[in-house]
């Protein structure tokens, strides 16, 4: 039953934002159906609930093209959307956004992990080194994300003029501090 109520809120609060006035985003799905997507920025960040990019820099349909992985670690999946958006959506910016307060992180640090999560561990793990502290810990793996997108991409054409920031966002205050 547990299940069925957790649809059911899904359900209801997608027939409230259908059943919005806002003429805005009316607009945009139209829009952005007939005309496609032009992102500005791909944001690459955690799963984690509190994180929310559309929200973060007040963006709507159309502006992000947002990658979320448990600890915003990288695999070929998540460099290959990357690739995508910058080829063909002509996404010029990057960023890499970690937070505070991040489990995965604190997974990787306590070095309780098993099961699949431990590759999530063992990238953060290889990001980290020896570093204790959870925030500064944070910061590293975000560093690790943009060394590696500019490895990957650094010598790829069509990305040559695509910019790569770092960034973190403290899930108290709302605030993002940028790293690179």
């Amino acid at each position: 039953m547990e299940e069925l109520r957790e649809k059911r809120r899904l359900e209801d609060g997608n027939q409230r934002y259908l059943s919005s006035a806002d003429i805005k985003l009316r607009t945009l799905r139209e829009e952005t159906t007939k005309n496609g997507q032009h992102p500005y920025a791909i944001v690459i960040c955690c799963s984690d609930s509190r994180v929310i990019p559309e929200q973060i820099f007040s963006a709507s349909i159309g502006e992000l093209f947002v990658m979320r992985v448990a600890g915003n670690v990288l695999d070929n999946h998540l460099l290959g959307s990357v690739e995508y958006a910058a080829a063909h959506l002509q996404v010029r910016l990057i960023v890499m956004l970690g937070h505070t307060n991040c489990g995965a992180v604190g997974a990787a640090l306590s070095g309780e992990a098993d099961g699949f999560i431990r590759f999530i561990t063992e990238d953060i793990q290889e990001a980290i080194g020896e570093e204790k502290d959870p925030v500064r810990a944070s910061e590293l793996n975000v560093l690790h994300g943009v060394k590696r997108l500019e490895e990957e991409f650094g010598g790829h054409p069509e990305m040559q003029d695509v910019k790569i920031a770092g960034a973190m966002y403290d899930i108290q205050t709302g605030e993002v501090r940028w790293l690179s």
